[in-house]
């Protein structure tokens, strides 16, 4: 039924899905693939990169979601950014939906998906739509997610390269209140023929999580990282920490 339910779906969501890419911002984050119906939350997510030439960024983003149905969790964000040699200022809304695909926990690998629609503030970029499948698996106390997701503009002013980006994430639970591991993010360029090495995005590092309860049903969940760039096209480091109040 749930197989069903999502061939009608993606039916109706095709037209959008045409082959897409994220370049990792410095307050990008890790997507799960596990829905939890009637979850709501705000979410907070800043970053911040120090890049090779001695400029420096940041970027904010500021969200509340729900978890609609068992499968489906939806979310819409203000978005904000400053770069290098700019004030900064609101730079987008973005709509959020994440779809689980399979029944947490009943085969080796969980299965979601991902759909963004952004709309830039810059309205020649037209739309950002960026889609692709979320993975996580477990081996008793570790936990590894591996996202690879698309993006394209869609009625943009001039045309863009169709790109690949990628999350990875590993964690061991030591507790419900720490966690420890690493995460990575990274850009492989144009999606069907990819950058030279040296030419695409790649950061690594050292990361935490946790999850503090407030009250019967509230509590704060946490993790931030920081990453380190592989090649000479990625930032220098990037600082990045998520805080999400789920009620």
């Amino acid at each position: 039924m749930r197989f069903a339910r999502w061939a009608g779906t993606l039916a109706v969501l095709c037209p959008l899905l045409a082959p897409a890419f994220v370049r990792a911002g410095p307050n990008d984050y890790v997507k799960t693939p596990i829905v939890e119906e009637g979850e709501r939350e705000i979410d907070f997510k800043w970053g911040a990169q120090k890049f090779k030439d001695g400029g420096s960024g940041t970027a904010t983003s500021v969200g509340f979601g729900w978890g609609a149905t068992s499968w489906w969790f939806t979310e819409l964000y203000g978005k904000w950014k400053r770069e290098p040699g700019s004030a900064g200022g609101f730079d987008a809304v973005e709509w959020e939906n994440k779809f689980q695909l399979t029944p947490t926990g009943k085969y080796p690998v969980d299965i979601g998906l991902l759909l963004e629609i952004e709309r830039p503030k810059d309205r020649s970029e037209g739309y950002e739509v960026t889609y692709g499948p979320l993975l996580q698996s477990e081996w008793g106390a570790v936990q590894g997610n591996l996202n690879l997701l698309w993006q394209k503009h869609v009625r943009a002013s001039e045309p863009f390269d169709t790109e690949l980006h990628y999350e990875a994430q590993l964690k061991y639970r030591a507790s419900e209140r720490f966690e420890w591991g690493a995460q990575g993010f990274g850009s492989f360029g144009r999606w069907d023929h990819w950058a030279a090495s040296s030419a695409q995005d790649h950061q690594v590092g050292p990361a935490v999580f946790g999850k503090l309860k407030v009250g019967t049903r509230q509590a704060v969940r946490y993790n931030a990282a920081l990453l380190f760039g592989l090649t000479s096209a990625s930032p220098r480091t990037t600082l990045r920490l998520q805080t999400e109040y789920e009620f």
